[in-house]
């Protein structure tokens, strides 16, 4: 588990394809803490397994299924990705809950300033956005944010100065792939009520059930 609170910047170098995937060397400043064989580490908000880690990188493998729900971008040469290992049981909890298993993608379709804050729009499809709400969080690129805006076709989020010089959000520009995980319990949530049948609403007997006494 991940709070999306980035701890790094890191660049990838040239891939390897392989025949399900890809397997890509991540370059970094080093950790105090070095990684080690086998720990997670979120790369723009994709779980991803450290593999002969060496002081300032570290390599990972990429299934096909990765590659295709989270983009292109952690596969090509030179692009600058976040970097955030995983939660332990004892660290403090900043951010909010992220699993790094990216939902989708969205585009970015503007860049704003609110004050000394940069505003992204990212566009997404429905899928995505029935997901979100109104000053809830998102992972955007493994960055925990919250939604300043939501509309129909996009949403909002404002980038503080410190997470604009500490993330990758601050350089990324209009057009590009941004890796989206939706709130964790959102999407438990609309599960659960996206199976239930139609017209189907709360009856007494989910409220008894639920401990609410005899109705």
């Amino acid at each position: 588990m991940f709070t999306g609170l980035i701890q790094r910047m890191g660049r990838v170098e040239i891939p390897s394809q392989r025949t399900d995937g890809a397997r890509v060397a991540i370059r970094h400043d080093a950790w105090e803490e070095p990684l080690v064989e086998g720990e997670s580490v979120a790369v723009s908000g994709v779980c991803l397994t450290v593999t002969n880690p060496e002081p300032e990188l570290f390599y990972c493998d990429l299934l096909e299924e990765t590659i295709v729900r989270a983009g292109g971008r952690i596969c090509r040469a030179g692009a600058a990705i976040n970097l955030e290992r995983a939660m332990r049981a004892d660290d403090r909890f900043g951010g909010h809950i992220v699993q790094g298993h990216v939902d989708g993608t969205g585009i970015i379709s503007a860049v704003g300033e609110a004050g000394s804050d940069l505003v992204l729009c990212i566009t997404a499809g429905p899928d995505l956005l029935r997901g979100l709400i109104a000053k809830g969080s998102v992972a955007c690129d493994g960055v925990s944010l919250t939604i300043a805006r939501l509309g129909e076709e996009s949403f909002d989020v404002h980038i503080i100065p410190h997470s604009r010089e500490q993330t990758t959000l601050g350089e990324v520009p209009i057009g590009e792939e941004i890796n989206i995980e939706v709130d964790l319990i959102g999407k438990y949530i609309y599960r659960y009520l996206d199976g239930r049948p139609p017209g189907g609403g709360i009856t007494a007997e989910d409220l008894r059930s639920a401990g609410f006494g005899s109705l």
